[in-house]
């Protein structure tokens, strides 16, 4: 199997898009305490005299705790480890920062795909960043239905079994990548059947396929499970007959399987479009 190369999909422009956007918001979010504390420090001492400092501590606390949660973010990014106590970032990110950066971001002029785009690829190395590993078993590779072909009448959402593996979509691959680790799969229709997977199947962790908005929906709705998110790729649009690479799903099991991954048999870095013309020409 080839050496596994780093993830081209993303550009540095995305990682430099969160951490300009992450820092505007803790300086937006500092400015307001400082506000909220100056403004009431002028008038409270009519009120109660231990009033100014009960704000004062209030706020200053806030602030700190915002000067800390940034510093250790952007220190967490550049180190590709947690530092400073902020094994927790990820859940800030997901919890405060995404939303205020959304809200941000959109009057600044920036997309939410743009936004997300950028979320996903932090999340994900902050989500590398822990350094763990699991078993097999333990690991729910969670993928969007539009994955099947749109020509195919085989209803895979309850069975993903009922796929004759004909190879005319990358719902082969998928079974084939379980079969040889022990992984599970699944595929969703929404976020509804995709909580109820992640009930079922207790996973430690999940590595998800999607596009910019589902995956980051998805990433906030199952945390504290730790998501990786792979964008799919959508030559026909959205939501029809999507892909996924190969070598993805495999770059990304070599970074949080147990067990090392061995030669699949197929080279890792051949994708399913070369797949899909063997299953094509027999």
């Amino acid at each position: 199997m080839k050496p596994l190369q780093p993830d081209s999909t993303y550009t540095r422009a995305r990682k430099r898009l969160f951490i300009g956007l992450i820092s505007a918001t803790s300086l937006v979010v500092i400015v307001i305490c400082g506000l909220l504390w100056i403004i009431p420090y002028i008038g409270l001492q009519s009120i109660h005299p231990a009033a100014p400092l009960f704000f004062a501590v209030l706020f200053g606390a806030a602030i700190l705790f915002t000067l800390w949660a940034w510093l250790s973010l952007l220190a967490n990014i550049h180190l590709g480890r947690p530092v400073l106590f902020s094994k927790r970032m990820r859940g800030l990110t997901i919890k405060i920062f995404l939303p205020l950066m959304t809200l941000l971001g959109r009057l600044a002029g920036i997309s939410k795909e743009d936004i997300r785009h950028s979320f996903i690829k932090v999340n994900n190395e902050l989500v590398r960043a822990e350094n763990r590993r699991y078993p097999g078993e333990k690991i729910l590779l969670l993928m969007p239905h539009c994955l099947q072909s749109s020509r195919c009448d085989m209803r895979l959402t309850y069975d993903i079994d009922n796929c004759r593996r004909c190879g005319k979509c990358p719902i082969k691959i998928l079974l084939d990548i379980r079969d040889k680790h022990g992984v599970h799969v699944a595929i969703a229709t929404g976020g509804t059947i995709a909580r109820r997977i992640v009930v079922q199947t207790r996973p430690k962790l999940i590595i998800a396929v999607a596009c910019e908005r589902d995956l980051a929906s998805g990433i906030q709705d199952t945390y504290p499970i730790p998501v990786y998110g792979i964008l799919n790729e959508r030559p026909h649009g959205p939501c029809l007959d999507t892909l996924v690479q190969r070598s993805s799903l495999e770059e990304a099991l070599a970074l949080f399987l147990e067990t090392p991954l061995h030669d699949s048999g197929v080279d890792s870095v051949e994708d399913f479009s070369r797949e899909q013309q063997t299953a094509s020409a027999n």
